[in-house]
């Protein structure tokens, strides 16, 4: 602990690590939460909890904590983008990038291993889906980074008149569902925006943030009640309509409010990670985020195909059809916990930078 604390610039703007790791572990902790991998007939489908128990859809407000990463991604990169832009991006997206490869190459060849083995095809691309589709989120935040100097420039209410106009083209006017894949980058331009006007110095104000906490909740509950969106802010199977994927204006006010509720929390969280045992957990999750990303739903499906030959047990090989499979779950995600922590010992040195 003295050591990272020592090693840390005093001009390091811990509060913005702190964001980074409630939002890393949101993910992690909402991704094992509400996806399971069913056992069944020889075969693995992944289903959801929220398809059958929707009494857990607060999870989803709860964990569904992908508005502040790009709120951090457009602060870092507004304070870090200076000189050249061409080494900066460079910089920035091989950070990004590098990580990637070792969990293609893995499962590129588990893939393989498995469909020679007699694996069947479905099981093998449900997993693989599983696994690459969180890279999306990459894609999405490497575009807005190599747009930063326009985003700089960019109001947020710019980006967020864009997801309303979608909208209502393709849930008023019968517009193509093609369209809405455009809120996939305006979406998320919103609170990247947001963050890179927080480095700028707006939006500083309490009546501000608590405008965005208040305004945002206001807007989503609104939506979801009268406008007919879905209350869950993941991706649910089956539903027609999902808040995720893409986009929808009900995820993005809850993005805000979300938004809101971190830039309240930003001076708090500075103070509690003046302490050193707390700003040395959140040091040592910052420098594996990526990491942690990449593979904890390998972890979870590592932890689920081992335990294959003691099943099918309750919570992690079985239907979510109860709520007894929530508490079962939970007694799960240590293991899953420790999985992951076998994945970062093998596959965190992909993170640090080359010399």
């Amino acid at each position: 602990m003295g050591r990272i604390e020592g090693a840390t610039p005093a001009t390091r703007d811990r509060a913005v690590d702190g964001l980074r790791a409630v939002a890393i572990l949101g993910v992690v902790l909402g991704h094992w939460l509400v996806t399971a991998l069913v056992a069944e007939s020889g075969t693995i489908r992944v289903t959801s909890p929220l398809k059958f128990l929707p009494e857990m859809t607060p999870l989803s407000w709860a964990f569904q904590t992908l508005a502040l990463f790009f709120l951090v991604g457009g602060i870092t990169a507004a304070t870090s983008y200076t000189g050249s832009y061409r080494l900066w991006l460079r910089r920035r997206l091989v950070r990004l990038a590098r990580p990637v490869f070792p969990v293609v190459l893995v499962w590129a060849g588990t893939a393989g291993v498995m469909l020679a083995s007699g694996s069947a095809v479905d099981t093998v691309a449900a997993l693989v889906k599983l696994v690459v589709s969180p890279l999306w989120f990459l894609l999405v935040f490497a575009a807005l980074t190599a747009a930063t100097p326009l985003v700089l420039r960019l109001h947020p209410g710019w980006p967020l008149g864009v997801v309303v106009v979608v909208d209502v083209l393709r849930y008023g006017l019968a517009a193509p569902e093609w369209l809405g894949w455009v809120n996939l980058a305006a979406g998320w331009l919103v609170p990247y925006t947001l963050g890179a006007a927080w480095a700028a110095g707006r939006w500083r104000g309490r009546s501000a943030r608590w405008g965005l906490l208040a305004g945002g909740a206001a807007a989503a509950a609104a939506l979801v009640v009268w406008a007919g969106y879905p209350a869950a802010m993941v991706g649910v199977p089956g539903a027609p309509v999902s808040n995720l994927n893409p986009p929808t204006l009900a995820a993005v006010a809850f993005g805000l409010a979300q938004c809101g509720a971190g830039l309240l929390l930003y001076r708090p969280l500075g103070r509690v990670l003046r302490r050193p045992v707390a700003w040395a957990a959140t040091a040592l999750l910052n420098l594996s985020a990526m990491t942690i990303f990449l593979w904890h739903q390998t972890a979870m499906i590592a932890v689920t195909a081992l335990a294959l030959p003691m099943g099918p047990l309750p919570g992690v090989h079985t239907a979510p059809g109860e709520v007894a499979w929530l508490g079962w779950r939970l007694v799960w995600l240590p293991v899953f916990g420790a999985a992951l922590l076998v994945c970062l010992a093998a596959f965190r040195s992909s993170e640090r930078p080359r010399p």
